[in-house]
């Protein structure tokens, strides 16, 4: 099976970046397809439990900000590594992956987030 990972990798970051500015029920409509699993253990499984994350995070964190530093796709995949702001200038880096149905939708994610440390020991940045 062929995907188109260009669309796919562009639709990762629409649905990503819609759901995550405050705007999940339409990430979820336009972007996921009939079954959503959910592998991160704070989100609830199925469609509902990313909406109703999302618009928690809209609520509680309306000045977060994303900025999507890397974006790799193969296959079903789509990886994409983040740069986030939240309130109180605390920064983050994610990495998730989402895989994608033969029509292009998604159906499955997986995260890891982390805190940016002030201080490096090996001298490089997260990116």
């Amino acid at each position: 099976m062929a995907y188109d990972l260009e669309a796919n990798k562009k639709n990762a970051i629409e649905f990503y970046r819609t759901a995550y500015m405050g705007k999940p029920a339409e990430a979820v409509q336009k972007y996921v397809g009939e079954e959503y699993i959910q592998h991160n253990p704070d989100v609830e499984n199925g469609k509902e439990g990313l909406i109703d994350y999302f618009e928690r995070m809209a609520r509680e964190y309306p000045d977060k900000d994303i900025e999507f530093v890397r974006i790799v796709a193969e296959g079903d995949l789509v990886a994409l590594h983040t740069h986030q702001t939240w309130p109180g200038n605390e920064k983050y880096i994610t990495m998730d992956f989402l895989r994608f149905d033969q029509q292009g939708k998604i159906v499955e994610h997986w995260d890891a987030i982390q805190k940016i440390p002030k201080e490096s020991k090996s001298g490089n940045t997260m990116y």
